[in-house]
């Protein structure tokens, strides 16, 4: 799979499927290296996804000497994008992270962005969600990987999904695995995420969006999620009421994957419907006699 020399670290990536481009990016992990499978089920049958390492995991490396900043992130991917010659495209971004990676892409470059979805967002860390981002990168620092796993964990997944899941989402092979033996990435991508703050600029988001709300969700909850959808100026809303930070279970992944295809459709009509709504009234405005 290809890699590319992007500011000044090598970037990996990844694309499946075919159609309308789109990009999925999570939190503090990846969707490659045969991870794709998590994507949500029938994405890639629709679309043709884009997913990639974030520095300083999988196969991207990074460069210590750049401060971190969710806008360093975007900027990686906008170059590669750019690259990519992909325009006009679906920004899902789950999990935390990569809700703040399209925030700030659609911000910049507003022309790249068809529609964004974000679940699990923040546009800025309040005290709570500060302390505990710092929380979990401590837990790392000072007690170890797996320490950080369960305490993370326990924190992401419902009870009854932890308990009857736990010896699969713990050990080598478990959740955020990319994170083991590897705490500078880790520190890194934390620091990003605590200094990351748009809601002076939010309403600068034009595109359609779509923002999933999480009801059970202990770290990015509607606390964070709902002041995002009623700061964009062309949002909408869906509540998950059983859904946690991670959404986990064939029950919860059919429900997420309906409210998700169910909008990229709308958004796809919108689109042509004010491209021909234009077109419209550029014939109207030509015909004018004065």
């Amino acid at each position: 799979m290809p890699s590319l020399t992007i500011n000044d670290h090598e970037m990996y990536y990844e694309i499946h499927g075919q159609g309308d481009p789109v990009v999925c990016m999570g939190g503090w992990g990846t969707y490659c290296h045969g991870k794709e499978t998590l994507l949500a089920r029938g994405l890639t049958d629709e679309y043709q996804v884009l997913i990639f390492d974030y520095r300083g995991i999988g196969d991207s490396s990074d460069n210590f000497k750049i401060e971190p900043t969710m806008a360093m992130h975007a900027n990686d991917l906008i170059d590669l994008l750019d690259h990519l010659k992909w325009q006009n495209v679906h920004m899902i971004g789950l999990i935390g992270m990569g809700c703040c990676v399209a925030q700030e892409l659609a911000i910049q470059r507003p022309d790249l962005v068809r529609s964004m979805v974000n679940m699990g967002a923040w546009a800025y860390c309040d005290t709570h969600l500060y302390d505990q981002l710092k929380l979990f990168r401590d837990v790392h620092r000072d007690s170890g990987f797996f320490a950080f796993q369960k305490f993370v964990s326990l924190y992401s997944f419902l009870p009854e999904y932890y308990s009857k899941n736990r010896d699969r989402l713990l050990g080598p092979e478990g959740g955020w695995k990319e994170l083991n033996n590897n705490y500078q990435a880790h520190e890194r991508l934390v620091e990003a995420c605590l200094h990351h703050d748009v809601r002076d600029r939010l309403q600068q988001i034009k595109a359609p969006c779509l923002i999933i709300h999480a009801a059970k969700d202990l770290v990015t909850g509607p606390r964070t999620t709902l002041p995002i959808e009623k700061e964009l100026p062309n949002a909408k809303g869906a509540t998950m009421k059983e859904a946690a930070h991670i959404v986990a279970g064939k029950k919860q992944k059919m429900e997420f994957c309906k409210i998700l295809f169910n909008n990229l459709t709308f958004f796809l009509l919108l689109q042509k419907f004010l491209i021909h709504f234009q077109a419209i009234q550029m014939i109207f405005h030509q015909e004018l006699p004065f």
